[in-house]
């Protein structure tokens, strides 16, 4: 068992853009595509993935400093570090029941698609970590693997049947067919999403408003000069400038930020092309070869991550923009003690799924995720005592002299947080249980109106 966990800790240390890439090969190879095919797709999804994660630490690298300086310009301290994912992650490899989790969630999947429980075929392994850390803080508080395992197990079949009630959303916005969004942190707010897009969907005024750079159809007339509100590269340098204003910044610094910001926006769509490209071959190959296995399985979906969604243009200008707001917001919250800097760029990825559920109104996604940031914010602050002692426990990550440590996304996942504490014994958690399984009935009943008899 120390073996294996020591592998898995091993392998899980690599980029994603490494290693999902490995993984993909095999899996090409498994599935009997050409050797051409195999490289080429391979090559392009770590290019994909990497390009990805050049922007975003690029976008990091620059907007970070920007919001220091902008809380310290006030006079503000927030005594919560917001690191990102990389401690959460450490903190899962590092509990005893990680070897376990991925045969488990494995064994778990092709259970339910022999028996037909789900049409998804979960290949992300990379983000099986989100699993992991749903049994470990669990294990953390009730000190049984029995407890955390099935906590595992929990949050893994949820996400099995969100992304498959959510494949509809993702062809008809993007037109990639059996593929969809695999993460918990973004499954997670699919009940929340479908619920807001229905209420909405019944207010006066309200229903009528709508703003998707990514559809022609309804962009503003060319030359009228609302036009450009529909590129992402505007967006970004308008932010840009605003966020370097606001921090002080000369006007060297100012128009260095708002290039670099815009920038951003054009490469990301460029790079997630990349990866939506590489992984159609795999994932039509794939959806073949199982259906061998279970002829009787029809349309299965390939559970992938996000990052093929990043050139959805209303994702990234619903992204930018929560980011601006997640910081006013965090600056202004009552009982908010992080301030977003690590975990900030995640919020392209966790609200991407949900702005197809709004069918790409940019309007309706802003509006959905101002309570998103907010709990995201509180239930951050609220488990940095635990994400620290957990860090501080763990070889793999240093976590000398960083204080309170927490993850502003990740670290503050709304269904994640309420399963922890019904596991807890907490008596609010346990009464919002029939809230959360009525959302999901919500999302049930949206595929089923969404997919032809």
């Amino acid at each position: 068992m120390q073996s294996l966990q020591a592998f898995l800790t091993a392998f899980f240390s690599f980029k994603a853009y490494v290693m999902l890439p490995i993984i993909i090969f095999f899996i090409a190879l498994a599935v009997r595509l050409p050797l051409r095919q195999v490289v080429l797709s391979t090559v392009s999804l770590a290019a994909g993935f990497a390009g990805v994660f050049i922007a975003f630490n690029f976008f990091v690298a620059n907007i970070s400093p920007a919001v220091q300086q902008l809380t310290s310009v006030r006079g503000l301290n927030f005594p919560v570090l917001d690191v990102g994912w990389p401690p959460l992650a450490a903190i899962t490899w590092a509990s005893p029941l990680a070897a376990i989790s991925i045969p488990l969630v494995l064994v778990a999947n092709l259970l339910m698609l022999a028996l037909g429980w789900t049409r998804t075929i979960y290949i992300d392994i990379w983000n099986y970590w989100h699993f992991a850390l749903m049994g470990a803080l669990v294990m953390s508080v009730t000190g049984s693997m029995t407890l955390g395992l099935s906590a595992v197990l929990v949050i893994a079949v949820f996400c099995f049947k969100m992304t498959e009630w959510t494949a509809p959303d993702v062809e008809r916005e993007t037109g990639l067919v059996g593929i969809s969004a695999s993460p918990v942190s973004v499954n997670g707010l699919v009940p929340y999403a479908v619920c807001v897009d229905w209420l909405l969907d019944r207010i006066p005024v309200l229903k009528n408003l709508n703003y998707n750079p990514h559809s022609k159809g309804d962009e503003p007339s060319a030359g009228s000069g609302l036009d450009m509100l529909g590129e992402p590269m505007i967006i970004g340098a308008v932010m840009g400038l605003v966020l370097a204003m606001a921090a002080g910044y000369n006007l060297g610094a100012t128009l260095e930020l708002a290039v670099h910001i815009s920038a951003v926006m054009f490469l990301l769509p460029k790079s997630a092309g990349l990866i939506g490209d590489a992984m159609m071959p795999v994932t039509v190959a794939l959806r073949d070869q199982v259906t061998r296995f279970f002829p009787h399985r029809k349309n299965l979906i390939v559970a992938m991550d996000t990052g093929f969604l990043m050139h959805h243009k209303s994702v990234m200008v619903t992204g930018l923009i929560l980011m601006m707001l997640a910081v006013l917001i965090a600056l202004v919250l009552p009982g908010n003690k992080v301030l977003p800097l690590g975990d900030l760029p995640n919020l392209f990825s966790v609200m991407s799924l949900s702005v197809l559920i709004f069918r790409g109104n940019v309007f309706r996604a802003v509006v959905a995720g101002v309570p998103v940031i907010i709990t995201f914010l509180l239930i951050a602050s609220n488990m940095a005592p635990l994400y620290t002692k957990l860090a501080r426990e763990t070889p793999s990550f240093d976590s000398a002299g960083l204080g309170l440590i927490t993850a502003f996304t990740d670290g503050g996942h709304q269904v994640r947080f309420l399963i922890y504490s019904v596991y807890r014994g907490e008596l609010w958690a346990m009464l919002s249980l029939p809230l959360l399984l009525a959302a999901i009935y919500m999302v049930w009943w949206r595929f089923q109106r969404s997919t032809p008899k």
